[in-house]
């Protein structure tokens, strides 16, 4: 498969990196929220692993061509999540996604989303990537609209209901779906009530994680 989109920044590029075990895909660094907590906002890598593009178009052919490269490596679980919202880049993600589901069938998929996937399609694309998908987290953040917005600093208005609808979706759809928040963030200026926010996930029939800010990231 061609990785000429990448041209000379490839060798710079981890499209495939690891932490704590597990396989994260960085397939974009586009995002529909600019969240006042994102590690990207202070540091350039993860564990030594450097998560910007520099401008580069990346493929579902390039993802999957380090996916071939790094197969010896991957065990378990392999989650979309890296320096951008996943979704922004939905189709890649579902051509990735069937790519794994059918030459790597024993591993795990997940999403981590901010929950936008539909607000950037401009339609309901979960229920193409239920059958792809074991497991989804979304970025809930907020107890109410105005404090979301105050964290999240979304692009666009009705984020936090877009994100919500999102969130119904999936469980509906039988995805096992995960609504997060995170807690310890400058809690004098961004005043997220956990029990309010683990409240709403339940009631959505969704699972609830808190989860610390990590102050030096990974």
């Amino acid at each position: 498969m061609s990785n000429t989109n990448l041209s000379n920044t490839e060798e710079k590029l981890n499209l495939v990196y690891f932490l704590d075990g597990k396989t994260y895909i960085n397939i974009t660094n586009a995002c529909t929220n600019s969240c006042v907590f994102c590690l990207r906002n202070d540091k350039d890598d993860v564990k030594g692993a450097y998560m910007w593009h520099k401008g580069a178009k990346i493929t579902a052919d390039d993802v999957i061509a380090q996916i071939k490269e790094k197969k010896e490596n991957i065990k378990n679980e392999i989650v979309f999540c890296g320096y951008g919202e996943p979704l922004a880049r939905y189709s890649e993600v579902i051509e990735v996604a069937k790519y794994i589901r059918k030459n790597m069938a024993d591993l795990k998929i997940r999403i981590n989303t901010n929950g936008h996937g539909n607000f950037i399609a401009k339609r309901n694309i979960v229920t193409e990537l239920a059958p792809l998908v074991d497991s989804i987290s979304i970025s809930l953040n907020a107890q109410n609209e105005e404090v979301y917005n105050k964290i999240s600093k979304p692009s666009f208005e009705g984020a936090y209901k877009a994100m919500l609808d999102f969130a119904k979706l999936c469980v509906e759809e039988g995805i096992d779906t995960t609504l997060s928040v995170v807690s310890g963030f400058k809690p004098e200026v961004y005043s997220v009530d956990v029990e309010a926010c683990k409240e709403i996930a339940l009631n959505l029939g969704a699972k609830f994680r808190a989860r610390e800010w990590i102050q030096n990231g990974y």
